[in-house]
């Protein structure tokens, strides 16, 4: 199948998602076939009728009954099995599309999310359910059945022509219906739909700063913030839902309506003796079958209108951030940074957040950067590791941009420690290890140059206690040293740790002390962003920072001496004469 793609051109013009529907064409195909079956099939009860009213009730042969109704039910299990097989294909098909899309809606929900904390992730695999649960489901079912109306109302020209040019003008007269259902529920539908998606989005992120809230009694002014929005979501839903309960309501009385003016027009035409009574009868019912699936389009109309904003979100969303080409293999790094021209900005700020930074961190060295808050040491930490979204210039490892290196291969060889310290779900040795299986003895090794191994120990399960969502077991200065633990957990190359020590006593500072000490000793290089004067001791360079500019930069004692002149001078401006 891939070879088939491949020589067809046209086959890479489409979306990323159509492109994954469209692996599925044999599927639907097959899905067609047995629709095919099931709806030639469908005409089983009309030509019993007919058979009953035109040979049995005229011979009276009771053999003639009991052959005819073999072949009824005959036809009704491969009508049966067939109607089964497109539903067990079309639930098979949607499970295979999660599966195929699931890691590419993951990744593009990662990514969008890292540049971009407006992104609610769950919102993309809710559209993918949505998808997935339409194709699934009866909207698809009457896709396939509808082209079939036209050959139930040929069936029915052939019984009597006058009720064929009814059923046509009943049959328009549903597709109208359903057209209006269309125009008038899609926008409403859509609207209530955001609406809901807002209100959500709304709770959950005033769900991940709880405490705070609690604390400062905040709870009553957001309740009420999120009553507003609630309300509107409530509205929306509840004019949506009214217009579709009556238009459904109208559907059904003009369907039920209509079969029952066929079966009066079917009475007429018996009585003026142009057809027989069994053909009124199977006339009714071809109108039935004929009428079922534009009744059932405007039924899950809805359904359809959901998945259909589901699939342009989620395909904007993919073509927004299509899959990375693999990055270039490179060798183990050294750990050499050099930023070129580096600038980065912010949504929502007029000016930069760093001005065009040239700056370079070699390897096997402990630099520490210094700066009033506010002057751009954080913004500079994740731009050196290339997860700063909106940043220009270049930013160099071992003389290569960090974009061009795979993210998979170089995560291990990187160690960094947020300023906000993000534990997850699972257990001690699971979060040092970062998720991957955990190699006893790095994990035992990491703890103890961070010196948590015997308090790690202390835990009523050692290594495999499970720490809860966001480390809520731990306290913040044990979330520190596990967040430290987990940086330097394989001997990375380059790490960068901003404000190690923002949560740490005495004891855990001279921990960090060491284990920085250690990684210098191995020829590592770290980055390491400070308040504290405390872990100046074991810096070779400093880079003093200010309103997003490297004021200072060099080697430790020359950096502390220029510091120092500094504020003497800024001293004896001040005293007075």
């Amino acid at each position: 199948m891939e070879n088939e793609i491949v020589m067809k051109p046209e086959f890479f013009d489409r979306t990323i998602l159509s492109r994954q529907l469209w692996l599925f064409r044999r599927e639907f195909l097959w899905v067609g076939i047995f629709s095919l079956i099931a709806n030639v099939l469908m005409l089983t009860p009309t030509l019993y009728m007919l058979q009953l009213y035109q040979r049995v009730m005229k011979s009276g042969s009771e053999l003639t009954l009991l052959v005819v109704s073999v072949f009824l039910v005959f036809f009704y299990v491969i009508m049966a099995f067939a109607e089964w097989l497109r539903s067990r294909l079309l639930v098979r098909s949607g499970v295979r599309l999660d599966e195929g899309l699931s890691a590419l809606v993951f990744r593009a929900s990662f990514e969008a999310y890292l540049k971009s904390a407006r992104q609610n992730v769950s919102e993309a695999f809710s559209d993918l359910t949505n998808i997935r649960q339409f194709l699934t489901a009866n909207g698809v079912i009457a896709f396939f059945d509808t082209p079939w109306t036209p050959v139930y109302i040929g069936v029915i020209f052939l019984l009597n022509t006058f009720l064929g040019w009814l059923s046509i003008l009943f049959a328009v007269i549903q597709l109208g219906v359903t057209w209006q259902s269309h125009r008038l529920s899609m926008r409403e539908i859509e609207s209530a739909s955001e609406a809901g998606s807002e209100s959500y989005r709304y709770v959950q992120g005033k769900l991940r700063n709880i405490e705070p809230i609690h604390a400062m009694g905040m709870m009553g002014n957001l309740r009420q913030r999120w009553f507003r929005l609630h309300d509107a979501s409530l509205a929306r839903a509840e004019r949506s839902l009214e217009r579709q309960h009556r238009q459904q309501a109208f559907a059904k009385f003009v369907r039920y309506t209509m079969q029952s003016l066929t079966l009066g027009a079917g009475a007429l035409m018996v009585l003026e003796g142009k057809m027989s009574a069994g053909s009124m009868i199977a006339a009714n019912v071809l109108m039935s079958k004929a009428l079922q699936p534009l009744d059932l389009i405007v039924a899950t109309w809805k359904p359809f209108v959901q998945a259909r904003h589901s699939f342009l979100r989620l395909e904007k969303l993919l073509e927004s951030f299509p899959p990375s080409p693999p990055g270039v293999r490179h060798q183990e790094p050294f750990g050499e940074i050099r930023l070129e021209e580096v600038s980065a900005r912010a949504n929502g700020r007029e000016s930069p957040i760093l001005h065009d930074l040239n700056v370079m961190f070699p390897a096997g060295k402990v630099t520490v950067v210094l700066g009033p808050s506010g002057s751009g040491k954080s913004t500079l930490a994740r731009c050196i590791l290339g997860i700063w979204p909106q940043r220009e210039g270049r930013v160099l490892l071992d003389g290569e941009p960090i974009e061009s290196w795979d993210r998979m291969e170089l995560g291990p060889h990187i160690g960094y420690l947020p300023q906000d310290i993000e534990l997850f779900d699972g257990s001690i040795a699971e979060n040092i290890a970062r998720f991957a299986t955990p190699d006893s003895l790095k994990v035992i090794e990491a703890a103890e140059r961070t010196g948590i191994h015997e308090m790690i120990l202390r835990f009523p399960h050692g290594y495999d206690t499970q720490i809860g969502e966001a480390g809520g077991v731990l306290s913040g200065g044990q979330r520190q040293r596990l967040g430290l633990a987990r940086a330097i957990y394989g001997n990375p190359a380059l790490l960068v740790l901003d404000e190690p020590n923002a949560n740490l006593d005495d004891a855990g500072e001279r921990s960090l002390i060491h284990a920085v000490k250690e990684l210098q000793g191995a020829g590592k290089t770290v980055i390491l962003v400070t308040h504290r004067p405390g872990i100046l001791a074991v810096a070779d360079l400093i880079v003093v920072m200010q309103a997003g500019r490297i004021m200072q930069c060099g080697r430790r004692d020359e950096v502390l001496e220029a510091l120092r002149r500094q504020r003497a001078g800024q001293a004896a401006e001040a005293k007075p004469v």
